[in-house]
Formats: C-alpha cells, sequence, structure tokens
C-alpha cells in the first residue's frame, strides 16, 4: 500500500469515528485533534522521527485512543522516546504525563542504557520538563502510576517482549497494572504487531507478532473490555512470515543488505490498534 492510498484511508477511518459521536463529543474531538496535529508537526521533532509518521500513524492513532490534553496519561516502555515527544507537550501544563521506563536496578545492559539515554534526552528539553518518570517491567516492576489515578495507559509495540521474555504471566501482569493504575472507565490503548489467526500459537515466541485474539483475551482476564478496533496502523503488504521474524523489516532489516529493497517496500509491520475501557 502506498503512503498516498493509507492516508486517504485512515483519514477515512478517522472520519467515521468522529462522525459516530454526539454533537458534543465532536467539539471536543476537533480541540484534541488541533492539539494532537500539533505536536505530530511541531519542528522540534526530529527529521528521523517524523519520517516513521507514515507507518505509525500518530495523529489517527492518538485520536482514535480519543487522547486529551487535560488526561493523565502513562506510556509503557517508551523506549528512546518516539511517542514520548509527541505525548509529553500535548499533556504538559494541562494534564499528567508518566513515562513508565525501565528499572534502574536492571542487569540488563541495554536496558540502563536506555534509560539513561531517555533521562538525558528529556532533562534537555524544556517540551519534557513535567515528565514524571517511573519504572515498569513485567513481573519486578508495576507501580507504573498512583493506583487509579490514570485516564488513558498506552503501550506502542511491546506485548510481543513482555510474551518472549516471562510468557502468559508476564503479559497478564503487565495488563493487571494498567488496571491497577488507571481509573474505572479508563482507557488503556494497544499497538502490537499482528499475527495471522491461523497461523500456529508456537509462532508467537519468537516472531515479534502476536494474535490480536491472544491480546484481547489477556486484556479481559485482566479486567478490561475490547470497546473499539482499528485498521489504522494495518499492512496488508506484511505476511508477518519472515527469517527474522519482524526485525527482518523495517526500520530494522534485520537481513542487512540482503533483499532489503523487498522489505522496505514492504514498509514496516502490519499492526492491531485496540482500544480497552477498565470495568
Amino acid at each position: 500500500m502506498n503512503l498516498g492510498m493509507k492516508s486517504i484511508i485512515a483519514a477515512a477511518v478517522l472520519a467515521t469515528l468522529v462522525g459516530c459521536q454526539s454533537t458534543d463529543s465532536k467539539s471536543t474531538s476537533s480541540n484534541v485533534s488541533s492539539s494532537i496535529a500539533k505536536a505530530v508537526n511541531d519542528d522540534a521533532r526530529s527529521d528521523k522521527n517524523r519520517a516513521r509518521d507514515q507507518y505509525r500513524n500518530p495523529s489517527e492513532t492518538l485520536a482514535f485512543f480519543g487522547l486529551q490534553p487535560e488526561m493523565t496519561v502513562v506510556e509503557i516502555a517508551p523506549g528512546g522516546g518516539w511517542y514520548t515527544e509527541i505525548l509529553a507537550p500535548i499533556v504538559k501544563g494541562k494534564g499528567t504525563f508518566y513515562a513508565a521506563h525501565f528499572p534502574a536496578n536492571s542487569e540488563v545492559g541495554y536496558y540502563q542504557r536506555s534509560l539513561s539515554n531517555f533521562k538525558e534526552k528529556v532533562a534537555s528539553d524544556a517540551r519534557y520538563s513535567d515528565i514524571k518518570i517511573t519504572e515498569f517491567a513485567p513481573v519486578t516492576h508495576l507501580d507504573i502510576a498512583p493506583a487509579g489515578s490514570a485516564d488513558m495507559v498506552l503501550t506502542f509495540r511491546n506485548v510481543h517482549n513482555w510474551y518472549m521474555g516471562n510468557g502468559d504471566e508476564g503479559v497478564l501482569a503487565a495488563f493487571q497494572s494498567f488496571a491497577k493504575a488507571l481509573k474505572p472507565g479508563g482507557v488503556l490503548g494497544v499497538v502490537e504487531h499482528r499475527l495471522p489467526e491461523h497461523r500456529s500459537n508456537e509462532d508467537q515466541k519468537s516472531s515479534g507478532y502476536m494474535k490480536q485474539s491472544y491480546v484481547v483475551d489477556i486484556a479481559k482476564q485482566a479486567g478490561f473490555e475490547l470497546v473499539a478496533s482499528s485498521e489504522i496502523n494495518a499492512n496488508p503488504l506484511d505476511s508477518a512470515n519472515h527469517p527474522k521474524g519482524v526485525w527482518t523489516l523495517p526500520p530494522r532489516l534485520a537481513l542487512g543488505e540482503e533483499k532489503a529493497a523487498q522489505y522496505k517496500a514492504i514498509g514496516e509491520s502490519d499492526r492491531m490498534t485496540l482500544k480497552f475501557k477498565k470495568l
């Protein structure tokens, strides 16, 4: 799917979502969309990060989840801060933003470096001055925000990591921690690499792709209800069947130059986009 067609589809999906809302909600959605658009189009964002908007569709994704500037928002495992770069300015001065990053006492070198780089990033820019950094790791570090304080918890392409590291126990513990942090009726937004339903569950162990039915079931076990799903981040060109799993595709290109043109033509992974509500 080319960029132009993908943009047209995303716009149509967003228009449909807004059109289904009440008059008051339309007004609110319009204001929120303006806030989101301003953050996404901010020249302060790096060119490298902006180049990935065509695959991550941040404007449409955050509007679909219903993000509002006045919310208390928790981003799970923000990594280098790609989404933080958009989320923090939206909420700054109006709401509260928690970045639930790797634990400071982790013995994993990559986790330590990632956390250090993230802290350096947010300390060097006034846009991030209100960020509250907390710790998150499945099973061991689950206090991502004060209990019952959050309006929205967001996680982008992380579920496979918890599954590959800790199996069902890790994924369920993660979702339960989200439920604990959220207010009743609070929103959990999940974006994840999608494994076709006809594939074996075994493929979830190493491919980086997860079945949508699995994610929905785990969320239900943790006390959530699926209220909406979207194809905003879908990519029909992605078979989810690659030599080195999802990392075969951009931006990783795990095979290096081998068939790089072919994988670049596919683009980034096919992704589910799910909106849950805490019961």
